[in-house]
């Protein structure tokens, strides 16, 4: 019989499917932060995302639990994750009120290449990296513009978007005793501490403003709850490299959401940018030495199902 339970159906699903899931919602919330923009400074409106994304998970996983069992090494982790999404949402707005989001996207994507190029240890790898850069680039349309502030906000997010790539990984594979989720729930109680002072003033308008907090709660589901929790599924039984080049979908599923949602027909040059991305997922496979050169895989024992 197949699978009828949410833990059997994400378990027998392809990996591949929970980032899809995360690439769709990833730019849902967009859609809430441009109201927000209007109303609260870029600052208040990470806040908003991190706090209202801490709260859902808190009431949803209990994390103080997790972190009264774990051990020093595992709160460490912990503490580093948590520093980084609060780190990564406050560069990553900073940067869109000053620089195009096309271009933020761009940078975001040059480390990443990085990661996706560790494992690339076959000739059908490589040439599957070079499409999702090739599909990437048409996407974005990569351009250098905006304040030069803003450049540097979009170049900090790459880092930590990147380290939170490693650390995210790494925590869905070296918790011992608690999931990929319980884990996420427990940094984002930590970026909201880490978060807190940077941004409370700006953050303090939207107390009065119903529609800035339902914006923001609808900003944090969207943008931090939902694609996290994906991740986490993802990275559970997937490479990291293998999910570093999967990265490249975002562009493709925002232009895809643009088509559907917005109905906004893209050029042909965008077409053939989704057409490079979506080969370079079909041609990729995950090797078996993938583990090397400090890499973990799914085929460490006791890691190879999602938690939910």
């Amino acid at each position: 019989m197949p699978p009828t339970s949410p833990r059997a159906v994400l378990s027998a699903a392809p990996p591949w499917t929970c980032f899809i899931g995360s690439a769709v919602f990833h730019y849902l919330g967009p859609a809430f932060a441009v109201l927000l923009f209007a109303r609260l400074a870029p600052l208040g409106v990470a806040a908003l995302r991190i706090w209202s994304a801490a709260l859902v998970l808190a009431l949803w996983r209990r994390p103080w639990r997790v972190l009264a069992r774990l051990d020093a090494e595992q709160r460490r982790i912990i503490v580093a994750w948590g520093a980084v999404l609060a780190a990564m949402n406050v560069c990553f707005y900073l940067a869109i009120a000053r620089v195009p989001l096309g271009t933020v996207a761009a940078i975001e994507f040059l480390p990443v290449i990085v990661l996706a190029a560790l494992g690339a240890r076959t000739a059908r790898n490589l040439v599957a990296l070079v499409a999702a850069v090739g599909g990437v680039y048409v996407l974005t349309g990569v351009r250098l513009a905006g304040e030069p502030l803003g450049l540097v906000f979009a170049f900090a997010n790459a880092a930590l978007f990147a380290a939170y790539i490693v650390l995210a990984h790494r925590a869905a594979r070296r918790l011992r005793g608690v999931g990929g989720i319980d884990g996420l729930a427990a940094a984002m109680l930590v970026a909201c501490v880490f978060v807190a002072p940077v941004a409370v003033r700006q953050a303090a308008p939207a107390v009065l403003d119903p529609v800035a907090l339902a914006a923001g709660f609808g900003v944090g589901i969207c943008s931090s709850v939902i694609p996290y929790v994906c991740d986490q599924l993802a990275m559970a039984r997937m490479a990291r490299s293998t999910y570093a080049l999967l990265v490249a979908l975002l562009p493709a599923a925002a232009t895809a959401i643009g088509i559907v949602v917005l109905r906004q027909l893209p050029a042909l040059a965008e077409l053939a940018g989704v057409g490079l991305v979506v080969l370079s997922v079909a041609l990729h496979r995950e090797h078996p030495a993938s583990s090397a050169h400090g890499e973990d895989h799914p085929s460490q024992k006791g890691r190879t199902r999602c938690d939910t």
